[in-house]
């Protein structure tokens, strides 16, 4: 007699295919649950038309219809529930209101939920296309939702010592990319007109302004491209930029054809709960980056091997110029780059650590926990093996 598989419940935000937080930390792995006998589903608060509206302006009815909608969805749930072994579930039920739908499947229906989240959500924040809603957002609903959790999983390690107040069965899970099917070409470096990327969300595009200033004055002396993906434009007083709209579809060539990643931050809490999503899909790609040193940017980003770190308006400005004036170091980077990020933020990297967040046994987590740190401070000799690639490059050229 076969033995039943075991069913997972993701519940997301949004429809699959458009944020980033679901594609790289939920939607990622799915093939590789479904391989290992888990049958996933997956179930939205918004639909495909609550979120072509919910980050824009105005659209009051059609953001309430979206709202409930999305909470006759979770009602509909509730008959369901029986079914799945686990749920994955990605910061909330709900996004306004207490925590009455964990507090149900938890504590009524005993179901095992692994609590995901990649920003410090326990922070009250709001967009200002959707203001009014922060008076219903409850942020203090984050710390109750991790004490009832079965398990957690943190995309930083901020993050994680965050749950660790209210929960021991930790678990840090990068966010990563598919470095062979996907993230697996590498930016040329060898171009007339350099390009310096920024992809994000409309959320981060006002970081950006952090860099405007350097690059105001690199313009003044070289001649380069600036390309912002993303799903709004932006408002900056430079030459040359180039919008472009992000698609799934494009994400990847767009990127692959520029030479330098921007990750600017502001020095907050908010900012130690990124989790450098930005410079995993530079570096994956073989571009080196310019980013702020802050949070988990420190882990990611190797003064001098991947990338260079900035603080100020100077360090902006002489981290980006040694970029834009030497090709070689480019490349030299970039490869360092994507050899870290193979190692240390692609899907084989993590699949076994994501697999095991659905382990039954809570000794496994204690494991997991041991050999993730172990994992973390794993010393990679990154300058080697990127020079001993860039000489064999340098001897195929020759």
């Amino acid at each position: 007699m076969k033995s039943r598989k075991q069913e997972i419940l993701m519940i997301v935000q949004y429809p699959e295919n458009v944020s980033p937080c679901q594609r790289f930390r939920f939607e990622l792995y799915k093939d590789v649950l479904k391989k290992n006998g888990y049958i996933v589903t997956t179930k939205s608060f918004l639909d495909k038309k609550g979120y072509e509206v919910v980050h824009r302006y105005g659209f009051f009815l059609k953001k309430m219809r979206a709202l409930l909608n999305g909470f006759i969805g979770r009602l509909l749930l509730i008959p369901q529930i029986g079914k799945y072994d686990f749920i994955l579930l990605q910061r909330e039920f709900a996004p306004i209101g207490p925590p009455i739908f964990e507090w149900l499947f938890i504590k009524l229906f005993q179901k095992k939920i692994i609590y995901d989240f990649d920003d410090a959500i326990w922070i009250p924040s709001v967009s200002e296309q959707n203001s009014l809603a922060g008076n219903f957002k409850n942020a203090k609903k984050v710390k109750d939702i991790c004490k009832w959790a079965y398990r957690i999983s943190g995309g930083n390690e901020y993050l994680c010592n965050y749950a660790k107040q209210f929960n021991e069965n930790v678990v840090y899970n990068p966010t990563c990319v598919d470095t062979e099917k996907k993230y697996n070409v590498l930016a040329n470096h060898d171009v007339e007109k350099i390009t310096i990327a920024w992809t994000g969300s409309f959320s981060t595009l006002k970081y950006l302004a952090i860099t405007e200033n350097a690059l105001k004055r690199l313009q003044e002396k070289y001649d380069f491209n600036i390309k912002i993906i993303c799903n709004q434009k932006p408002s900056l007083t430079l030459r040359n930029i180039q919008y472009v709209e992000w698609t799934e579809a494009n994400e990847v060539s767009e990127l692959a054809s520029c030479q330098i990643g921007l990750m600017p931050l502001t020095c907050d809490e908010w900012s130690e709960g990124k989790c450098g999503f930005k410079l995993i899909q530079y570096l994956s790609l073989g571009i080196p980056s310019v980013s702020s040193s802050v949070g988990v940017n420190k882990k990611i980003i190797e003064e001098g091997v991947n990338g260079f770190f900035a603080d100020s308006d100077e360090d902006w400005y002489s981290s980006i110029e040694k970029l834009i004036l030497n090709a070689d170091l480019r490349k030299k980077m970039g490869l360092a780059g994507r050899q870290k990020m193979i190692a240390q933020y692609s899907l084989p990297s993590n699949e076994s650590n994501f697999l095991n967040l659905f382990s039954n046994n809570e000794s496994d987590v204690l494991t997991l926990n041991h050999s993730t740190k172990m994992s973390l401070r794993k010393i990679i000799n990154i300058k080697t093996v990127s020079n001993a690639i860039f000489r064999r490059e340098n001897a195929l050229n020759t």
